[in-house]
């Protein structure tokens, strides 16, 4: 099943994450030109109706553009720096200490 993640008290920890990512971190401006709510149309022929839901597709797609962009190899390296990093999890929509999706 194609999985959405869900988001808790958005407006909080994004307004809290968004004040200190600078106006003009590549991240941000990555973000505010990227649409990517059509993936989900997209990848659902290729998901199954029933079992566990999947990863996020939007959140899996910015997650290989960072690996690509802080030239990433591993899986488990990519979520650590991107936990550890506030303008990336800007760009994910998550809020620090929000847990990312496994490896």
């Amino acid at each position: 099943m194609v999985g959405k993640r869900k988001q808790f008290n958005k407006t909080c920890s994004s307004l809290l994450v968004e004040t200190y990512v600078p106006k003009n971190n590549f991240y941000r401006q990555i973000k505010q030109l990227l649409k990517l709510d059509f993936l989900y149309q997209a990848v659902a022929p290729y998901y199954g109706k029933c079992g566990h839901k999947s990863v996020d597709p939007v959140v899996f797609f910015k997650l290989q553009l960072v690996a690509h962009f802080e030239n990433i190899c591993s899986d488990r390296a990519l979520i650590e720096k991107s936990g550890l990093r506030l303008d990336i999890l800007y760009f994910l929509d998550y809020s620090p200490g929000e847990r990312l999706p496994g490896p």
